[in-house]
């Protein structure tokens, strides 16, 4: 069982999230006022703390949702999940739809470090069942 660290959402694409410490996660459509919200399969975005860490570790002053994740998670191995992979967080429902990305496009991360942590390491999913998620709330995988 791990532990969420952060709940991250932004008005826009392409840019970084703002932790809001809480959030209302709406069945089939992803984060209230989050710009990636839809009837798509990327509606919430993970990455682990531990997969920030890397880049801290490089020398870069990041921190959750600079990766434009909307959940931070601890003591949860993402990466390796696999695809259909349901995770209750919370009292929210999560499937796992998509490991990883390709970029269009450098972004700033990529820029100054060289690197970046979320097209190998983030994960995508669907609202499987909505309701409110937070900061400190467990994960865990569902079998």
């Amino acid at each position: 069982m791990g532990k969420v660290v952060a709940v991250c959402k932004s008005l826009h694409k392409g840019e970084r999230k703002a932790d809001v410490g809480s959030a209302r996660f709406i069945e089939d459509f992803g984060i209230d006022g989050d710009a990636h919200g839809g009837p798509w399969h990327r509606q919430v975005s993970l990455l682990a703390q531990e997969s920030i860490d890397k880049m801290i570790e490089k020398g870069l002053e990041v921190g959750p949702g600079d990766f434009a994740e909307n959940v931070t998670t601890r003591g949860i191995d993402l990466v390796n999940l696999p695809i259909g992979t349901r995770l209750k967080a919370g009292e929210i429902l999560l499937e796992v739809t998509q490991i990883g990305k390709k970029c269009h496009g450098k972004c700033a991360i990529y820029e100054l470090a060289g690197d970046c942590v979320m097209p190998r390491e983030g994960i995508f999913t669907k609202v499987i069942k909505g309701g409110t998620l937070s900061s400190g709330d467990s994960i865990e995988v569902i079998e």
